[in-house]
C-alpha cells in the first residue's frame, strides 16, 4: 500500500514521535509511505532513516495564533494552496492512503476527498475554546474522516460532544521503551547535582499551557521546606513562545531559585535525564491528552506526578505510580510532592510505575492495534 502522512511540526516531542513509530511499523509491513512535513527540521532525518521520503510543503498548520480574521484568512490560503498540490501528488504516484496525524493538519482530508480515497486522522488534541473553533474541526472530522483514532479516553470524551462516539476509536499511545530500561547514564556530573540530593524534574515544549511556570512556582513551596532538593527542566520553546523564556528566568531569580532550578533547554538524551531525575512532575495547566513524555518516564522506573485531568488521569495509578494534583495550587501541590519524598517510597513506585506501562501501553500492542486500524 502507498500511504501519504502528514504531520503539523518536524519537532522530536510527543505527536512526532508517534508519527515516526507509525512510519516504522508501516515500513517494516511492506508499506511504501511519505510524510508531508511544513518545515525541516530535526524530526527529517529520522524519518528518512526509518524509510520514509519526506517532502516540505506548507500545510497551512492551524494553530491558536491564527485566531483572528486575518490569521483564519492566511490559514484558508495556504490549505487551499496545499490541498492542490497533495491532490496532484495522491494522483500522480497513486496513493492509496492519507492519515493526518493532530487535528492540526486540514490539507491531506481534503485533498483525500478530492481524490476519493481512505483518509485516517489521529487526534491527539482536546480542544475547549473557541467553542465554535471545535464545532468546525468536528464537523470536518465527522465528514472528512473514514477513521478517526484517538490517543486517550480523554480525547474521544472531548469529541465526542461533536463526533459520533462510534467513530473513534482509542488507541493508547505505546514507544519503544528498550532506551529507557536500559539507560544507565545520568547526567547528574555533567549538571553538577550530588548523587545523594533528590531531583524532581519536568521534561517538555516550553508553552503557557504545558505549565514550567507552574512547576516553578511550585518549586518555590518545595523549597520552603526543603532547601537541599533540585529541580530540572528541559525543553525548548514552541515557535512564538520565546518570550517565555524571560518570564521564567525572572520567575526563578524572583523565587530564589536560581542554585537549585537547573533549565537546560532541548535534550536528545531524554532517557540520561529521566535516569538524572528522582520524581517526574507535568503540571500541565490544560488537559494534556495523553503526554508520551510520562510514558517515558514510568518506562525509567520514576514515580510521575501531574495535573488531575486529561490522559495522564489514565495512564496514573493514583497512590501506586505516582499522584494527581491541583492545576491552581502550588501550596497543595507541594505537600502532596513531599509525601513522595522518601526515597524507598520513590523507587517502589517508580517500579510499579514501569511495570504498568509495560503492561498496559506496551509497544507490541500499540503496533498491533495501530496497523490493524490503518491498514
Amino acid at each position: 500500500m502507498k500511504i501519504l502522512l502528514l504531520h503539523s511540526s518536524s519537532d522530536e516531542y510527543g505527536a512526532s514521535k508517534i508519527l515516526l513509530g507509525t512510519v516504522r511499523i508501516l515500513q517494516q509491513q511492506g508499506h511504501l509511505t511519505w510524510v508531508v512535513l511544513s518545515a525541516t527540521g530535526p524530526l527529517v532525518p529520522a524519518l528518512e532513516a526509518a524509510g520514509a521520503t519526506v517532502l516540505i510543503e506548507r500545510l497551512g498548520i492551524l494553530r491558536r495564533k491564527y485566531f483572528t480574521p486575518g490569521g483564519m484568512m492566511n490559514r484558508f490560503l495556504h490549505i487551499h494552496r496545499a490541498k492542490k498540490k497533495l491532490a496532484a501528488f495522491i494522483q500522480q504516484e497513486e496513493i492509496n492512503l492519507v492519515y493526518s496525524n493532530t487535528t492540526g493538519v486540514l490539507a491531506g482530508a481534503l485533498a483525500a476527498r478530492d481524490c476519493g480515497i481512505r483518509h485516517i486522522w489521529h487526534v491527539h488534541e482536546i480542544i475547549e475554546k473557541p467553542v465554535i473553533f471545535k464545532k468546525i474541526l468536528g464537523r470536518l472530522l465527522r465528514h472528512y474522516a473514514d477513521g478517526i483514532i484517538a490517543v486517550s479516553t480523554a480525547v474521544k470524551n472531548s469529541w465526542q460532544e461533536v463526533v459520533p462516539a462510534e467513530k473513534i476509536t482509542v488507541i493508547h499511545n505505546g514507544i519503544d521503551y528498550s532506551p529507557y530500561l536500559t539507560a544507565n547514564t545520568p547526567i547528574r556530573k555533567e549538571l553538577g547535582i550530588p548523587d545523594d540530593t533528590l531531583v524532581i524534574g519536568m521534561a517538555g515544549r516550553v508553552h503557557y499551557w504545558k505549565g514550567q511556570q507552574y512547576f516553578i512556582s511550585i518549586a518555590g513551596e518545595l523549597h520552603k521546606k526543603n532547601p537541599r532538593l533540585r529541580f530540572l527542566l528541559a525543553g525548548d520553546a514552541f515557535p512564538g513562545y520565546e518570550y517565555l523564556y524571560d518570564e521564567m528566568k525572572e520567575q526563578i531569580q524572583t523565587l530564589g531559585l536560581s542554585e537549585v532550578v537547573q533549565w537546560i533547554g532541548f535534550r536528545k538524551d531524554i532517557p540520561a535525564v529521566m535516569q538524572t531525575i528522582d520524581l517526574f512532575l507535568l503540571p500541565s495547566q490544560q488537559p494534556d491528552p495523553f503526554p508520551t513524555v510520562i510514558l517515558e518516564a514510568m518506562a525509567s522506573a520514576k514515580p510521575v506526578i501531574a495535573t488531575h485531568f486529561g490522559g495522564a488521569v489514565e495512564m496514573i495509578e493514583s497512590g501506586v505510580t505516582g499522584d494527581l494534583i491541583p492545576p491552581d495550587r502550588a501550596d497543595i501541590a507541594a505537600d502532596v510532592i513531599n509525601s513522595w519524598l522518601d526515597p524507598n517510597k520513590l523507587q517502589q513506585a517508580g517500579q510499579a510505575a514501569r511495570k504498568r506501562v509495560l503492561e498496559k501501553f506496551s509497544w507490541e500492542a500499540w503496533e498491533d492495534k495501530m496497523i490493524k486500524f490503518i491498514t
